[in-house]
């Protein structure tokens, strides 16, 4: 009890005749095989998370020396609200000129930029 399936195809212009077929199901070893070879996948390094800015710009070794007294946890707290604040007087400034949303995110943006070359963000 056999069922019978055609497909058509563009490249040969059919799958087969049945799907017991013998000539098809060799087809379908022949096709199967290569699939059972593996290949070994390249390793990939974990990402090392250190920062880029690190002894660039102006104010860097200030900012290094500042974190290596302070501590690495104040610092980043420090350095947050300080980002904060900065951010918000970029947002009533945008307010003041009349500036929409857009705009006031490409301000910021230029000041994270501003400040990586300079070096507060080492």
């Amino acid at each position: 009890m056999a069922a019978s399936v055609s497909l058509s195809s563009s490249f040969h212009g059919g799958w087969g005749s049945s799907v017991a077929g013998e000539e098809s199901s060799s087809k379908l070893v022949r096709l199967a095989a290569p699939s059972s070879v593996r290949t070994a996948r390249p390793c990939r390094s974990s990402p090392v998370m250190k920062n880029v800015n690190e002894g660039k710009g102006l104010f860097a070794p200030l900012v290094v020396v500042t974190r290596n007294i302070i501590g690495k946890k104040r610092f980043n707290q420090l350095r947050g609200k300080a980002i904060a604040l900065h951010s918000q007087v970029i947002t009533e400034f945008c307010k003041s000129i009349g500036a929409d949303g857009k705009q006031r995110q490409g301000l910021i943006r230029l000041a994270k930029k501003n400040g990586e070359r300079l070096g507060f963000l080492a």
